[in-house]
């Protein structure tokens, strides 16, 4: 355990953070998949699930270790390479989305031969938000103008979203706000932010209107996440959302300390417990105290990633930082605020928490990126302290050899002559 312990390079609180996290998961995981066990096999067990969710989780830190393994500097190259395989993926997604327990889920495609299904927005965040920060470290040195950047930033930016947009708006949002957010901490003109901002609404506000006015020609992922936004404006009761319903009796049933570890109730009635709304039945068992420290270690984790940030020693190193750390938590705070009906329901997942295979593993790459700019002030603060050990050895080491010259030099010049001064005269 030594030996692996110290095999795990960069900032070993982030590490901490995500090992809680992810060794947490399991019980609430265990508890919400029983109703998938009676629904699906009719046994109620839910051991088979557990194990999935741990195959999961192992696979998704074998990723994290070999990402972090890598320097970051790479990932400018890797971004550019896959943004356009990123975009036929998307394109293919939309195109051929599979269907999942019978519902169309355009988000998602299977991986041939393995049966795996994969959110391809998710690697494209990723992929975005590192070639973001490329472009915005690179483009340090010289003016930012408007035209040039409109092309080689926000139309990568643009296409991307198009390419989400119609079967996952809330993707789509948490990815353009992020852009908002890493181009403006990466001091790119206020002006021009506020020109992209009002044509992102101006566009989204376009689409919308042109999917109501020809729904047919949309997939009807357009459809669901359009009644969502209208059942969420509305004020009527009776068309309030039933998974929104059924979470806030969870959580209004678990009180201040919940009604313990595997005794939810609404997990039986509440759809995606697993998943999406795994914070509900969190709060049902564990209470206001669990959902708090759940809150607490997303907060702590945004701590620490502020401090990578501000540690990194290169400005495209902190907006990878920023760029992919604070999605992360973005994700989880969008998740919470949907089981209170802060937000319309979205389909995010918790991050490390809800079972997903691909959610998972996405979270795992980006962190492992963060892990790897993180690992590289480490061994620059490492050569850092080996060069000064080196140079206060190097100085003993010349001070000892004056100190040598300077006795000898003495003892050559000495005005002391031990002969007898008459020699010259007693010897005639």
């Amino acid at each position: 355990m030594k030996e692996l312990v110290s095999s795990l390079k960069g900032d070993k609180v982030i590490w901490a953070f995500v090992a809680l996290l992810a060794l947490f998961s399991f019980m609430p995981v265990f508890s919400a998949s029983s109703n998938l066990a009676y629904m699906r096999h009719g046994s109620g067990n839910a051991f088979t699930y557990l194990l999935k969710h741990a195959a999961q989780v192992l696979v998704g830190f074998f990723i994290l270790y070999k990402v972090h393994k890598v320097p970051y500097h790479y990932f400018k190259t890797i971004s550019k390479i896959l943004l356009p395989v990123v975009w036929i993926l998307l394109i293919y997604t939309l195109l051929k989305g599979t269907i999942i327990d019978g519902a169309n889920a355009s988000r998602w495609i299977q991986i041939p031969f393995i049966g795996i299904t994969f959110q391809t927005s998710t690697l494209a965040s990723i992929v975005l938000y590192v070639f973001v920060a490329r472009y915005l470290s690179k483009k340090r040195e010289t003016p930012i103008t408007f035209q040039n950047s409109l092309w080689e930033l926000w139309t990568p930016v643009f296409i991307t979203l198009i390419f989400i947009l119609p079967a996952n708006l809330s993707t789509a949002a948490l990815i353009f706000s992020m852009v908002i957010m890493l181009v403006f901490i990466g001091k790119y003109p206020l002006k021009y932010i506020g020109i992209i901002l009002g044509a992102g609404i101006i566009g989204l506000t376009f689409f919308i209107l042109v999917a109501k006015a020809f729904p047919d020609a949309f997939p009807n992922r357009v459809d669901t996440w359009i009644a969502r936004i209208d059942n969420f404006t509305s004020d009527k009761p009776d068309e309030d959302d039933y998974q929104i319903e059924k979470a806030k009796i969870a959580i209004a049933s678990g009180g201040i300390y919940g009604l313990g570890p595997g005794k939810s109730v609404q997990k039986n009635f509440l759809p995606q417990s697993s998943s999406d709304f795994i914070y509900a039945i969190i709060v049902e068992e564990y209470g206001m105290i669990g959902g708090l420290c759940v809150l607490g270690l997303y907060l702590l984790l945004l701590f620490r990633f502020v401090v990578a940030a501000h540690k990194a020693n290169s400005l495209f190193g902190k907006l990878v930082v920023v760029g992919l750390g604070f999605p992360i938590i973005f994700q989880a705070m969008t998740n919470m605020a949907v089981a209170v009906e802060l937000l319309p329901v979205t389909g995010q997942t918790l991050p490390l928490i809800s079972s997903g295979g691909s959610s998972i593993w996405m979270t795992c790459i980006a962190l492992g990126i963060i892990l790897s700019v993180t690992k590289k002030e480490e061994e620059i603060a490492e050569e850092q302290a080996e060069k000064q050990k080196r140079d206060d050895a190097l100085q003993k080491l010349i001070d000892k050899q004056l100190q040598e010259d300077d006795t000898a030099e003495l003892e050559d010049f000495s005005i002391v002559d031990k002969a007898n001064p008459m020699s010259a005269v007693l010897n005639k």
